[in-house]
């Protein structure tokens, strides 16, 4: 009767009522532990975590393995691992399960120990039963292990404590924060005494509600307020985000069915809701879980974590655009092979200001359960970096999700079922104070030409946004130089010294999140006393018009001016050697003026410009196609003088070296 009583239990996910049964039935199993379970075929077929594994339902074990390994399964369920690791021990001894191996690693694992289950894991690799599944999770979970034994001997600076009791830590859970109300209001999920419920037969303590608290002046937090009906139900809700438009996304649990759990929306005017609604299923895949919302701060794009066809297995995350009002468009996309694994991924937060992603998953590495990752997004490529594991001591050998931080990434939130509670797992909220985050600005200054060490060149700094005043460092006698930064600012250095062009950097500290070390070196081109051409400037026939192509050319001449703002030039202007020497002249001056006045067009001051015309009284020099000049017999440079281009036969060959005479250039004239 007790097994019966239990299987039925356990047939409907009831791990709480049916493990009861299965002990009761196990205290009477001792005396026929000799005996194998009569239900043959029936034995187990359980389903393990993932979909398409189960163990082997022809097995004959003897009845008090069969009820060991359903406690086990049913306390494993539960996450309370001290208990299935007490039953699992039993199982794996007896050889009744070939996976309970693995479950029994893993739970070794939960229980913070980690060379048990390295050992347990090892057997289970080495195993000729191993599951091709079981057997990846045991990998990436042993890789696990030894990563939490390295961060046992880390030291950090990170402050982690349970959040305040009073206010968040009542009842038997409270997890899932989430700041609103440009971060003076906190939202967070809880079951406790109080809540919403709709007769005496419901126990509120066992049911999760959203509450809110608003910030003190004092930066405590007030005493919570239960959102109320109707956007609370006398069922589970919880796992919320605002999109800043008065409308929250949020996660219901079914009470029918254990394993539906959809997000809703509800639209809210001054704290008051209106009736929720269900998603469509462009993010409610119809029989699949759809669950803890996250809006981005923009209201664009809503992500959550889903199990729904299409991932790459377990719980994925996800995203879809949505508009000011909550309205969903398009199609939900994966977010793809290096944020999702083939275990589960969930409660995603995307912090703007660094551009990172913070979501748990058991899937690439954790040390135990679920761990929090972060992962850094480029907005350019659109790509997401490799995941990297936050480790202790915000990270624990238990689960730890719902990872958010403040806009400085200083203060945060998260949850973990850490602390052992009544019923072996449950969630509290707890505060981390981060690190100080250092990141460290260094390089050399280089001859450019030479690539040798230039000493004392200055470099200015100028922050971009304009919150603080521009300052300057210099180099040191052996080129370095080095810099703490503030993390959030975006700066741009020019490195300058007295006969060399300037050169120039920008360093973005908005999207680091952890202690780095950056390098930017700086290559400065001595300044050469001979003119430097300006290729592809063209004009009309006979005119001093500058073509389209031309200005774009002196575009690019302005922002070198613009990094060069020490420096005064000499904007000149040559023609060929035909045509009348008066006429040529003029035409030079004209057309080196028309690329002056282009010049103070675009904001450079006139004074440091200075428009000069040769005609043709300084003739080019013949340059080979390594940019370097054509020597004659006696080592002189060839000049293109007209007596030179009339050696040549060809009348196309002769046009060419007329070109190369018909030139505009520049000259530095002062610094």
């Amino acid at each position: 009767m007790y097994i019966y009583l239990g299987n039925e239990y356990f047939s409907k996910l009831d791990y709480v009522n049916a493990v009861e049964q299965y002990k009761l039935a196990l205290s009477d199993s001792v005396a026929m532990s000799s005996m194998t379970y009569p239900y043959e075929v029936q034995v187990t077929n359980q389903k393990l975590s993932k979909s398409k594994v189960v163990v082997d339902s022809t097995l004959q074990v003897t009845m008090e393995q069969y009820l060991h390994h359903h406690v086990a399964w049913c306390y494993y369920r539960l996450h309370d691992y001290p208990n299935a690791e007490k039953h699992l021990k039993s199982t794996v001894a007896e050889k009744a399960y070939p996976h309970d191996s693995y479950y029994l690693a893993q739970s070794l694992m939960n229980n913070n120990k980690y060379d048990e289950a390295i050992t347990q894991f090892e057997d289970y690799i080495r195993s000729p039963q191993a599951d091709d599944e079981l057997l990846h999770a045991a990998q990436v979970a042993m890789t696990g292990c030894y990563l939490a034994k390295e961060e046992i001997e880390k030291t950090r600076e990170i402050s982690v404590k349970m959040a305040d009791t009073a206010v968040f830590n009542r009842g038997t859970a409270s997890f899932a924060t989430m700041y609103f109300d440009k971060d003076q209001k906190l939202m967070f999920t809880s079951a406790r005494a109080g809540g919403v419920i709709l007769n005496e037969k419901q126990q509120s303590e066992y049911l999760c509600d959203l509450y809110w608290v608003s910030r003190n002046e004092d930066s405590t937090w007030s005493a919570p307020t239960n959102f109320g009906r109707p956007l609370n139900s006398a069922q589970n809700d919880g796992a919320g985000s605002f999109n800043n438009n008065n409308v929250i996304f949020y996660t219901r649990w079914s009470e029918e069915k254990k394993t539906e759990q959809n997000i809703y929306l509800a639209r809210m005017m001054n704290m008051k809701f209106f009736e929720a609604y269900r998603l469509d299923s462009s993010v409610n895949y119809p029989g699949y879980k759809s669950i803890q919302p996250y809006v981005s701060m923009d209201g664009r794009t809503l992500y959550f974590s889903s199990n729904r066809p299409g991932g790459l297995g377990g719980m994925d995350l996800w995203k879809i655009a949505i508009d000011s009002a909550g309205n969903t468009h398009g199609h939900a996309e994966n977010l793809g092979a290096l944020i999702n694994s083939d275990q589960d991924e969930v409660t995603p937060f995307f912090h703007e200001v660094s551009s990172t992603l913070f979501f748990s998953s058991n899937g690439h590495g954790s040390m135990g359960g679920l761990d929090i990752f972060k992962s850094h997004y480029d907005r350019e490529t659109e790509f997401f970096s490799v995941p990297a594991n936050l480790g202790m001591p915000i990270n624990s050998s238990r689960d730890d999700a719902y990872m958010m931080w403040d806009s400085h990434l200083s203060n945060g939130f998260f949850s973990s079922d850490r602390e052992p509670c009544t019923g072996g797992s449950c969630y509290d909220i707890y505060e981390v104070v981060n690190e100080p985050i250092h990141i460290y600005l260094s390089g050399y200054s280089y001859n450019k030409d030479t690539e040798e060490i230039l000493p004392n060149v200055k470099l200015a700094f100028k922050d971009v946004r304009g919150v603080f005043p521009p300052y300057v460092i210099v180099t040191d006698s052996n080129g370095y130089y080095e810099k703490e930064l503030s993390y959030g600012v975006e700066l741009f250095i020019k490195g300058q010294k007295i006969n060399y062009f300037a050169d120039a950097t920008s360093v973005n500290t908005n999207s680091i999140t952890q202690t780095t070390s950056i390098t930017r070196d700086f290559y400065l081109k001595p300044i050469p006393q001979e003119e430097i051409e300006i290729d592809g400037i063209e004009y009309d026939f006979n005119s001093d018009k500058l073509r389209p192509a031309s200005q774009a050319i002196l575009d690019k001449l302005f922002d070198f001016l613009e990094l060069n703002n020490n420096i005064s030039v000499e904007i000149n202007s040559h023609t060929d050697a035909r045509g009348k020497d008066i006429y040529n002249l003029d035409l030079s001056q004209r057309r080196a003026k028309s690329c002056v006045d282009y010049l103070v067009s675009k904001g450079i001051a006139p004074e440091r410009l200075i428009p000069k015309g040769y005609g043709e009284t300084q003739p080019n020099q013949l340059y080979g196609p390594d940019k370097k000049p054509v020597l004659d017999a006696e080592g002189k440079p060839v000049m293109l003088i007209e007596s030179y281009i009339n050696t040549f036969k060809v009348k196309a060959e002769r046009e060419v070296l007329h070109q190369k005479n018909r030139r505009t250039s520049f000259r530095v004239i002062n610094q």
